[in-house]
């Protein structure tokens, strides 16, 4: 055991000692599968009734994000997202606001012995997808300008945590082939209509400060391009992952019953 395996296990424990809850078997899956450390792995589903609170107290905020934050961008640009889009788009909108509701409600789910693969994959595809499409836009396209530097940060942490919980969601979860085609017909049909077929009166994408003009948002420019690449190859890249893990829980249960 290494000096951190050491230090990590020592948390785990202490974690434990107020967080008691029977985990399920790690089925000791290859690390690109699961690269989480156990004892994380372990913190992580001890804290899921915590840690679904705090993503689902996300999910409000970043409902407020879309819907009421003022916006200092090019005027008149100063509403909401949401506030300038039909009701009917609203779902394909806010999508790191749904993400965070699925992880939470896919760890409660687990913690009431809910079977629901189907959001268990939606929240796994979610989680990993915004997690690494966010800090991307804001680190590559966007850059700190037009809001609080703060907030700026506070996008890339928390987005980059939310990748981190999709690699919880295996110890639970069965990643049946139905519910991964469920996730992937709700993110490939976001995907498509954020920024190849817009259906509802525009893209439907989080807006990007980088295509910020005067009197609006110009969608022939770069930064909607890089935007869009990087989120169909996270959808691949979800889409991968968990048919991977399928795969190699699948041969461990085999070895076991050999």
């Amino acid at each position: 055991m290494t000096g951190h395996d050491g230090v990590g296990r020592r948390v785990e424990r202490l974690v434990g000692h107020y967080f008691g809850v029977t985990l399920p078997d790690t089925e000791g899956l290859p690390r690109y599968v699961a690269p989480l450390p156990d004892w994380l792995e372990d913190v992580g589903l001890r804290l899921a009734w915590p840690i679904a609170l705090v993503n689902l107290v996300g999910t409000l905020f970043g409902f407020w994000y879309y819907a009421g934050r003022p916006l200092n961008l090019a005027p008149p640009l100063v509403e909401g997202q949401l506030g300038a889009a039909p009701a009917l788009a609203y779902p394909l909108i806010p999508d790191s606001p749904v993400a965070t509701m699925f992880i939470g409600l896919s760890l409660v789910a687990w913690r009431l012995d809910y079977d629901a693969d189907w959001l268990h994959m939606l929240a796994f595809f979610g989680c990993l997808k915004l997690g690494l499409w966010t800090p991307y836009v804001q680190l590559v396209i966007n850059g700190p300008a037009g809001i609080p530097l703060w907030l700026y940060w506070f996008l890339v942490a928390s987005h980059l945590a939310m990748a981190v919980e999709a690699f919880l969601i295996h110890r639970y979860a069965s990643f049946s082939v139905p519910a991964v085609a469920v996730a992937l017909g709700w993110y490939g049909f976001n995907d498509v209509v954020d920024y190849f077929v817009p259906i509802l009166g525009g893209p439907h994408h989080t807006w990007l400060r980088a295509e910020s003009v005067v009197g609006g948002f110009d969608h022939t420019l770069p930064a909607h391009d890089l935007a869009a690449g990087w989120a169909v190859v996270l959808t691949f890249v979800a889409v991968f992952l968990a048919l991977a893990t399928r795969v190699e829980k699948h041969k461990r249960r085999e070895a076991v019953a050999e």
